[in-house]
């Protein structure tokens, strides 16, 4: 479907020439208002601070984040974990002292239960964590469609404080127990007791950058991340950077400088900065390749499916900008590397492909979508043969808005009957009869570009191919919108300005990720008392958990039929509501595995309701943690076990997506005919989620072990070269 524009937009003033329109950013750490949860008020007015900022943000003070200068390793010898019989000098520096041990392990500081005498002074005072105690419901509040996430889940951590005969206050209760995983040091100055009040001046309060340079706190966020060891590395000998011919696109005057100081700079910055450089036949820099060390470190994580995005082909954005794309376990984009490509012959993209192998220690995705290309598709053919290689949709769809662009202006039904066909369409059953029909009614017998479409439809479309996993990535990208910055891309614009609001677009994602972090492990979903729905909770991130919910209503809605049954292998069908429609699910007792016919787990990376069915009615309340893929959970970013041919894998080589990509289902339904079906129901018990503790003075003894990226030294031009 057509992306949607930003409705709040901002004016930017562009090297003091051109006015180029934006999304409203947070005036204080400058992050877009399109990548954080929502807007607050600020100094300034109404939606004119993030989430993060926002609540910080009191009645003309703005609470700025503690610094802490104790080294994580040296805290227990520091005296920084409580004790009791510790005494203060009063309640405030009591606070303090328990509010910075807070902040290194991860929690936020609530005062709780307090007794004071008949002149107001504090005899006692317990402070807890801010997950304590139980939300409750109101008396008579109406039961809403989606309600807030729980943020307290009885937390047992507490702090007891007591008036001492001196003067002073002694600690008589500690409890370092928590009942739920601590905020990642990264965001540790997103918890709300980690700010001080400090009063705000007007020249303080915008801190936007309009010029398009990064806010230092995104500077910083980046640079803790971004670490990494340094070794000897070595080009493979058939690497090559030379083309054999003229390129195909001329770089504009001052172009090339602009790139090379860029890449040079970036790895000033961050000597793990990865970039490379080929050249034509006449020793003129034709394509360019660059990835931060961050980049490299997320495609470890959720590097399994990428998108080339060569867009700039098709919209004429005028430089040739083609970034490397993947999903996280927000469902949020994010950049594993960019390239600048005046050649696109297919010599280029096998320097393209290769290069990029080598800057992410020698993995390749398992799938990669591109568009339309046949040097791209022998391009992978030849560097990454056990890569998958598919259309990608979005992009299909961005080159019919400039094929069919007559189509497009003369109706107002075919943007949403094309749209159908390429991003709904999950059954050969519909999908063809639905084409034919668009054919036929807006006359396009006719038209070549479509009928090679239809030709590749096993290459693109979601009735097809559902056996590679894609990750929901044309969700994704539907939502994603890089418009903003292609305008940079216009040659009447320098190429310097671009690089800076690329480097801003990139720390706002990232930033973005940071913030759904921080809220994934500050909160779960509020949901219905189901085991199963609570395990998800528990395992998955929020944005996932919400594909898993209406997969669970797609189970609630379902009706189910016994095929037969061969030694542990049983068969259901299973029809959805009133469409007749069947699917076909396969269940092995022996090891609880589990296929269904939709594919479902195989394509998203998430099991479908119908094998939610077939596990309930069997009494398994609990899906098997296996089919619960690392790259969608919580803890998708910590360390994981390398497939040897790509990027991280899921358990063993036996794992869901390996086993059950091609089950064969029996015949057992024709055979026995439509009399011979049960139909099965079953009741679904409620169950308590349960949660493992985690030790808050053990963690600190042991220290944040926080996954580091072992990153090797990168190739810059100059190696490339040598």
């Amino acid at each position: 479907m057509p992306m949607e524009q930003d409705r709040d937009q901002e004016v930017h003033l562009n090297n003091g020439e051109d006015l180029v329109e934006g999304p409203v950013r947070c005036l204080n750490c400058g992050i877009s208002a399109k990548l954080t949860c929502h807007m607050r008020s600020g100094p300034e007015g109404r939606r004119t601070l993030c989430n993060a900022c926002g609540i910080a943000w009191r009645k003309g003070k703005q609470r700025k984040v503690i610094d802490y200068e104790v080294p994580m390793k040296d805290l227990a010898n520091s005296k920084m974990v409580p004790e009791v019989d510790m005494e203060f000098e009063n309640e405030d520096k009591a606070y303090e002292f328990y509010n910075r041990y807070a902040g290194m392990i991860g929690f936020s500081v609530r005062k709780g239960w307090i007794d004071k005498s008949s002149d107001k002074i504090t005899r006692s005072r317990t402070l807890v964590c801010s997950r304590e105690g139980f939300r409750k419901d109101k008396k008579g509040a109406k039961e809403v469609k989606k309600p807030r996430p729980e943020t307290r889940i009885g937390c047992p951590a507490r702090l007891t404080i007591k008036l001492t005969p001196t003067g002073t206050y002694r600690i008589t209760e500690f409890v370092p127990d928590h009942n739920h995983q601590p905020a990642p040091p990264s965001a540790m100055h997103m918890l709300r007791s980690q700010r001080i009040l400090t009063e705000v001046q007007g020249a303080e309060a915008d801190l936007s950058d309009d010029s398009g340079t990064t806010p230092k706190s995104a500077n910083q966020l980046t640079g803790r991340q971004t670490t990494g060891s340094q070794n000897v590395r070595y080009l493979p000998a058939d690497y090559r950077m030379c083309l054999r011919s003229k390129r195909m696109k001329s770089v504009q005057m001052g172009d090339a400088e602009a790139i090379l100081k860029y890449l040079q700079s970036m790895q000033l910055t961050d000597p793990s900065f990865f970039y490379a450089i080929q050249i034509d036949e006449d020793d003129k820099l034709t394509n360019f390749f660059w990835a931060d060390a961050k980049s490299i470190s997320d495609f470890n994580y959720f590097g399994d499916v990428v998108c080339l995005d060569t867009t700039y082909r098709v919209n004429g954005y005028g430089r040739p900008f083609a970034p490397f794309l993947g999903v996280n376990h927000h469902k949020q984009i994010v950049i594993f590397g960019a390239a600048l490509l005046y050649d696109e012959t297919l010599e280029s993209f096998r320097w393209l492909f290769e290069t990029f192998k080598i800057a992410m220690h020698g993995k390749q995705p398992k799938t990669i979508l591109t568009d339309q290309s046949f040097s791209v598709s022998n391009a992978l053919k030849a560097v990454w043969p056990g890569t998958s290689h598919r259309i990608c949709v979005w992009q299909i769809y961005q080159q019919a808005v400039k094929h069919l662009n007559n189509v497009f202006q003369a109706s107002k039904t075919f943007a949403k009957d094309f749209g159908k066909c390429i991003y709904d369409y999950e059954d050969e059953e519909e999908f063809l009869p639905a084409w034919h029909t668009m054919i036929e009614k807006y006359d396009l017998r006719t038209d070549e570009w479509l009928a090679k479409l239809f030709e590749d439809r096993e290459q693109w479309a979601l009735a097809y191919g559902r056996e590679t996993l894609c990750a929901d990535m044309k969700n994704t990208l539907q939502n994603e919108n890089f418009s903003l910055l292609k305008k940079f891309l216009n040659p009447q614009l320098d190429l310097l300005s671009f690089f800076k609001h690329y480097k801003r677009v990139v720390d706002d994602h990232r930033y973005a990720e940071l913030q759904a972090d921080f809220h994934a492990s500050q909160s779960i979903p509020r949901i219905p008392p189901s085991k199963m729905l609570k395990q998800a909770a528990t395992l998955y991130t929020p944005a996932v958990f919400e594909m898993f919910r209406r997969e669970f209503e797609v189970f609630m809605d379902s009706m189910l039929f016994r095929c037969g049954e061969v030694g542990t292998i049983s068969e259901y069908k299973i029809t959805v509501g009133e469409n007749p429609k069947e699917y076909l699910v396969r269940l092995d007792s022996t090891d609880c595995s589990i296929a269904c016919s939709c594919k479902k787990f195989e394509f998203v990376g998430i099991q479908c309701g119908h094998v939610l069915k077939v596990l309930d009615v069997r009494n398994i309340k609990e899906l098997p943690e296996r089919y619960f893929l690392k790259r969608w959970r919580r803890d998708a970013k910590t360390d994981i076990e390398s497939d040897p041919g790509g990027i991280a894998m899921d358990g063993d080589p036996k794992s869901p997506l390996t086993t059950s990509m091609h089950v064969p289902f029996s015949l057992y339904a024709h055979h026995q005919g439509p009399h011979a079906t049960t139909q099965l129901t079953e009741e679904y018990p409620a169950s308590d989620l349960h949660q493992q503790p985690f030790n808050g003075a053990t963690q600190l003894n042991q220290g944040y072990a926080t996954p580091s990226m072992q990153s090797q030294p990168i190739f810059s031009s100059s190696q490339l070269n040598d």
